[in-house]
């Protein structure tokens, strides 16, 4: 095995892009062949989208009359145009803005031509990467300087997580609806994908952890089920609550990134060579 090992712990779809940017980028960053790390994939958590009928009929009826929409991952946004297949500007008279609290997610909606239309879709996003999270949207929006209670705001998320950005909403006076349109099913503990963390040297190994839950989910196996612990091994977090989760199951060094994945390799390079 290699010197050392690098576990990408992203959906299997999220995790190929980030290994095939990381891959290049080392290979092209001065290190010899014999430093370059086993790149190694675990998907902790699978993305389900939900396939109902009637949640798309429901999710058409609930943007009519939206004066805002909220997907609080680039999962949202792929999981609701997957059960729509109509064009954003269709839903509504009024063209509906749309907040979205990091670049991925901006991204994800330009891939399906959302703020590139003729009059195009305004996209609220924080301004600094540093603030890409619910706070940071929520920020971001006082700036409109709307009145609260006269708007609708349709909220696209996954079962379960985070309900901040909601209650911030409802407690400024607007009426809010969230809509869980996938939901996280972990990584079964069976699953071959666990042979290769089983096999490793934990004091070599760096961990890109890029959701709470799934790091939750981590802990829980790794108490269960390995002999060894985490307090050797290295986390690399986009966000101070998944750096929290990730001292929370014993990692004992754990790294916090800007948020963004130019930011997850260059941390990640800067590792290789200490």
């Amino acid at each position: 095995m290699s010197a050392k090992t690098i576990i990408v712990t992203r959906p299997s779809g999220q995790a190929r892009q980030l290994i095939e940017v990381l891959s290049h980028v080392i290979e092209n960053s001065g290190l010899s062949k014999r430093s370059f790390p086993e790149i190694v994939s675990l998907p902790l958590l699978t993305i389900v989208p939900a396939a109902d009928e009637q949640l798309a009929d429901h999710i058409a009826t609930s943007l009519a009359d939206a004066d805002l929409a909220i997907f609080v991952s680039p999962n949202a946004i792929e999981c609701v145009m997957r059960l729509l297949e109509r064009d954003w500007q269709d839903f509504s008279k009024q063209i509906i803005p749309i907040g979205v609290m990091g670049g991925s997610s901006k991204f994800a909606l330009q891939n399906h031509g959302i703020g590139q239309e003729a009059q195009p879709t305004p996209i609220f996003i924080p301004g600094n990467n540093e603030s890409w999270d619910s706070e940071g949207l929520w920020q971001e929006l006082q700036t409109l300087g709307w009145n609260w209670a006269s708007k609708k705001v349709v909220i696209f998320k996954g079962e379960g997580g985070r309900d901040w950005l909601a209650d911030t909403l409802k407690k400024a006076g607007a009426r809010v609806e969230a809509i869980s349109t996938y939901t996280r099913v972990p990584l079964d503990i069976d699953n071959s994908a666990w042979q290769a963390i089983r096999e490793m040297d934990f004091s070599k190994s760096l961990w890109l952890l890029t959701s709470s839950e799934a790091v939750r989910y981590l802990g829980q196996v790794v108490k269960d089920q390995f002999p060894q612990n985490l307090q050797s091994a290295s986390a690399l977090c986009p966000h101070h609550n998944i750096a929290d989760a990730a001292e929370m199951i014993g990692f004992g060094e754990v790294f916090t990134t800007e948020p963004g994945d130019e930011a997850l390799v260059k941390a990640t390079l800067a590792w290789l060579t200490i």
